[in-house]
């Protein structure tokens, strides 16, 4: 499963939820990446720092408003009212935009829309059936069952910015590699991932690369391991990578993550 960190808390808040997740049905796979639940018990006003992704989240929220489709995205930003506060978060491939949401792919990054404006009633389908499901492996198998069902598979393109997207996400793929091994320039994958993407494949490989990290480093007895473990060249590299891209230091990012993965129930 590629990593699915949509955002953090922006301000340090013990015990401030729950998280869990499944990879989707293996059939499903060059569709939708992934299933992450979530759960925030904090009362009141909740600051959210929404992290740099490569891929497309739909947020359901199962008790408020807070349900979201946000697209791939270059940066990071503090979101003032989070209320998205119990529900699961949907990771989409580039294929999966296509065949589930049916529109281009540059037009969603960066964005933000309502799941009413893409996926019609459905999104009041999505939301009632795993709000009712009892616990999360229902929920996730429910997931399942809808998104078999509603992706239309004509939609979805498989040309070469769609698979040097893959290889991408992958540790120790560059650019130049990648392309050679498609047997096409780097300017011509510039150019389709442009049409395709709307991130240059540089974009990807750095956010890839920075989730994969933030993978890492959010696992049960972590430790803020070596800059070279997570694919930088060295400790400044990384400490400038996750300032850049997260707007807090390495050591913040560590211990958020470390409080975000906490077991569900």
């Amino acid at each position: 499963m590629l990593p699915l960190l949509h955002s953090l808390p922006a301000d340090r808040v013990p015990a401030c939820g729950e998280t869990t997740s499944r990879p989707a049905a293996s059939a499903l796979r060059p569709y939708v990446v992934g299933y992450a639940g979530f759960r925030t018990v904090v009362d009141g006003h909740l600051r959210r720092r929404i992290l740099p992704i490569t891929v497309t989240t739909v947020i359901v929220d199962f008790a408020g408003p807070g349900s979201w489709i946000t697209g791939p995205r270059s940066g990071h930003h503090v979101h003032e009212l989070a209320d998205w506060r119990y529900g699961v978060a949907i990771g989409l491939t580039p294929a999966g935009v296509s065949a589930l949401l049916g529109v281009p792919l540059p037009e969603l990054v960066g964005a933000t829309v309502s799941p009413s404006t893409l996926l019609g009633r459905r999104a009041g389908e999505l939301a009632d059936r795993l709000g009712s499901a009892p616990d999360w492996p229902a929920r996730f198998a429910v997931l399942d069952d809808l998104l078999a069902t509603w992706l239309v598979t004509g939609r979805a393109v498989d040309d070469a910015a769609t698979r040097a997207w893959w290889q991408l996400q992958r540790p120790g793929r560059t650019v130049g590699a990648v392309a050679g091994g498609l047997g096409i320039g780097r300017r011509g994958l510039e150019l389709a991932f442009r049409r395709r993407i709307g991130m240059s494949p540089g974009t990807v490989a750095r956010v890839a690369r920075f989730q994969r990290a933030a993978h890492r480093l959010g696992r049960p007895g972590a430790a803020l391991a070596l800059a070279t473990d997570h694919g930088y060249a060295d400790q400044p590299h990384f400490s400038r990578e996750v300032r850049a891209l997260t707007g807090v230091t390495p050591g913040e990012l560590f211990a958020f993550l470390q409080d975000l993965r906490r077991p569900a129930h």
